[in-house]
């Protein structure tokens, strides 16, 4: 365990909790952190918050997004994209066998908990590995990334680094045509093929900040956004031009003007992982940052009978919920 995970926690509840889901596109989860602002939940379009109480006024505010069980008259719930776990107003480390999930409506629970600090739930799934630069350790990126950066700058490539509402609208359009070329020749799925409005709500956030790094020529060629959650600066979106993938300028973008950021802003940075664990981009993360982490989720089956029915002949796939694992 290193020290972003080592962060003080409070004792796992064991009072039984009483559980409500309230249809109020998140509201009651909001605060400053990005992955539960305003901005990220109108543009995740979040429908409810799951408030979890323990009778003594503490509280747990997870956002959802509720949808319908396809040809059934059943719902199931999960956590919008990214890493937003929920507003802790004094309750931390639910046990999920504690709390009375019986009247919320839904068949089963998918939530996407926060890299660091605290998590909603005792236990959860260990996920992939993700990793940071975090300034307060030493920093020992490789010689070869190193001097891949300082051939980009000398040749000209130069980077800028401004909270996104104040960026030029050329550098906000730029920033979303090489997101969107990254998308196409990664063969992204069409969930990561955000729209003109999901951006919108992006770009007006006060903690969000677009690095543009122009090729010799003036023209982007690579763009990341940067957000602050729950202590941390994610590297939460980016890409390349097409054209310049041989310069990798994505090392200037974010394994310098990113950490530049983040030392300023005294946070560590979130790099995230990989798709697949072991796979190029997980190392590529790995040869930059100085400490890791694991992405936790949790699973929970509201209503078992009505799951395993669902389920039926499906399960088994390690896919959650089960009834909604890809058909052959």
């Amino acid at each position: 365990m290193n020290h972003i995970e080592a962060m003080r926690r409070p004792s796992p509840s064991l009072k039984p909790c009483h559980a409500v889901l309230i249809p109020d596109a998140g509201m009651s989860a909001l605060s400053e952190d990005y992955f539960r602002s305003a901005h990220h939940l109108r543009a995740e379009q979040v429908t409810h918050t799951l408030v979890i109480e323990d009778g003594e006024g503490r509280a747990l505010k997870v956002p959802l997004l509720v949808r319908s069980v396809e040809g059934t008259p059943y719902q199931d719930a999960i956590s919008p994209y990214g890493f937003p776990g929920g507003r802790l107003d004094g309750l931390s480390e639910v046990s999920k066998d504690a709390v009375d999930w019986t009247g919320i409506g839904l068949v089963s629970l998918f939530v996407r908990d926060r890299v660091s600090g605290p998590r909603c739930f005792a236990g959860g799934t260990e996920r992939n590995e993700v990793f940071f630069v975090d300034s307060r350790r030493p920093l020992d990126f490789q010689a070869e990334a190193r001097r891949q950066i300082r051939r980009n700058t000398r040749l000209g490539y130069v980077s800028t680094c401004a909270l996104v509402r104040e960026a030029s609208l050329e550098e906000r359009e730029g920033f979303k045509e090489v997101y969107r070329q990254t998308m196409v020749r990664d063969e992204a799925q069409a969930r990561y093929f955000f729209s003109d409005a999901y951006f919108e709500d992006l770009f007006a956030s006060p903690v969000a900040w677009l690095v543009t790094t122009r090729a010799p020529d003036g023209r982007i060629a690579s763009s990341g956004v940067a957000v602050a959650s729950d202590g941390v600066l994610h590297y939460y979106l980016g890409g390349t031009a097409d054209a310049h993938l041989s310069r990798s300028p994505t090392k200037n973008t974010v394994f310098e003007s990113m950490v530049e950021l983040s030392i300023r802003l005294g946070l560590p940075l979130h790099l995230g992982g990989g798709v697949r664990p072991g796979d190029g981009l997980e190392q590529f993360k790995r040869s930059f940052a100085n400490a890791s982490s694991r992405l936790h989720t949790h699973e929970v089956i509201c209503e078992p009978s009505v799951y395993a029915r669902l389920s039926a002949g499906r399960d088994g796939t390690g896919f959650f919920p089960a009834y909604r694992a890809p058909r052959g």
